[in-house]
């Protein structure tokens, strides 16, 4: 690990502190790191947007709307390759809160988030994504045991990795 110093303020300092007191940080160092992170990760995705990632859409909308439910089931269903997996939650009598877990290249992610966040009805969405490295050979081919003791099958699947 490396040991950086830096000089701020001590206006900037007090502020940092209540963040981090706020946040639930054990100290600055953890703090920092998380900052620096999240920066160059916004970088990386502002300059690199054709790499892959792994993302969440969180997303608030009213179930009477018309056709609205079909509508969003229908889109995550014509990028099945990109849905992995959808969280559905009820609010209220009216509203519910879902949260759809993609995957892909940033791009074909940021289109299919863009185009369901812009349906008619659609409220509260937001997108958050972490780049990800594939694994240097791309695929991995794994044995696991069955629940009685047997091995399955081999198969083959990607491993995905975090940038930072």
């Amino acid at each position: 690990m490396e040991r950086i110093t830096i000089s701020i303020d001590t206006a900037l300092a007090l502020e940092f502190d209540q963040l981090i007191a706020v946040r639930g940080y054990k100290n600055r160092s953890e703090a920092v790191r998380d900052l620096v992170r999240s920066h160059l990760e916004a970088e990386r995705l502002a300059h690199r947007p054709g790499g892959h990632c792994v993302a969440n859409l969180s997303y608030v909308y009213n179930h009477h709307e018309r056709d609205l439910a079909e509508r969003l089931t229908a889109l995550q269903h014509d990028q099945h390759d990109l849905t992995v997996a959808t969280l559905h939650a009820h609010l209220d009598h009216d509203n519910c809160l879902e949260s759809v877990i993609l995957r892909g290249t940033t791009t074909a992610v940021r289109t299919f988030s863009d185009a369901l966040m812009a349906q008619r009805g659609v409220r509260h969405g937001q997108l958050n994504v972490v780049a990800v490295e594939i694994g240097a050979d791309h695929t991995h081919t794994h044995q696991h045991p069955h629940v009685h003791g047997q091995d399955e099958p081999a198969h083959t699947h990607i491993h995905l990795k975090p940038k930072t």
